[in-house]
């Protein structure tokens, strides 16, 4: 429970040092995947192919490698767990097809410029608005800008979607302190194979 308080207080904090966040921008139903995933993942309307293309380098060595245009896509994503590999190996298949013109294995800038400027849009491939962000910025963006402001007192984070990531910090909490206790220990038992063990 602590550690649910703390987290708590840590998100406040967070969105109150974080500025101001209106709700995502509006897009028309009929906008392309580019354009819905920016305004859902990170509340942008605007924006140029570079700094789409910046923006999901996720290692900033100036090229999408094959996990980057996934993640973009959130099939790296618990929500997309279910996606069997195949389909990924599918999905991966076809974004490279349409972006990795010289067939290096790798999307550079130039490759995904021209592509954007011969009139080409990331497709829909139907894994949703492409969640890729870690737990804590998937729930401030998707559940905490939505419902709670920074006059979100303790006692209201009772959505099932607070109790869960609250849930998720205990089970962390948890660990690490299994984990401590067992750095503390000489030896540990359970780590000894049954057959070497003293038995009685």
């Amino acid at each position: 429970m602590r550690s649910t308080i703390i987290a708590a207080a840590g998100l406040l904090t967070r969105a109150l040092g974080h500025g101001s966040h209106d709700q995502k921008p509006m897009v028309p139903d009929d906008a392309n995947w580019m354009t819905k995933h920016m305004a859902e993942e990170h509340h942008i309307s605007s924006f140029d192919p570079s700094s789409f293309f910046t923006l999901h380098d996720y290692n900033g060595n100036g090229r999408w490698e094959v996990d980057e245009i996934l993640r973009t896509y959130g099939l790296m994503d618990e929500s997309n767990k279910d996606i069997p590999l195949s389909k990924r190996d599918e999905y991966q298949r076809q974004l490279t097809g349409l972006l990795d013109h010289n067939g290096d294995g790798f999307v550079s800038r130039n490759e995904f410029m021209a592509f954007v400027a011969n009139g080409g849009t990331l497709p829909d491939l139907g894994t949703g608005p492409g969640h890729h962000g870690d737990d804590e910025y998937e729930y401030e963006i998707h559940h905490w800008e939505k419902y709670h402001d920074e006059n979100t007192r303790l006692e209201d984070l009772n959505h099932p979607e607070d109790i869960e990531h609250f849930r998720k910090h205990d089970e962390m909490e948890e660990a690490e302190e299994r984990l401590a206790k067992l750095d503390r220990m000489a030896i540990v038992q359970e780590n000894i194979p049954a057959k070497f063990r003293k038995s009685g």
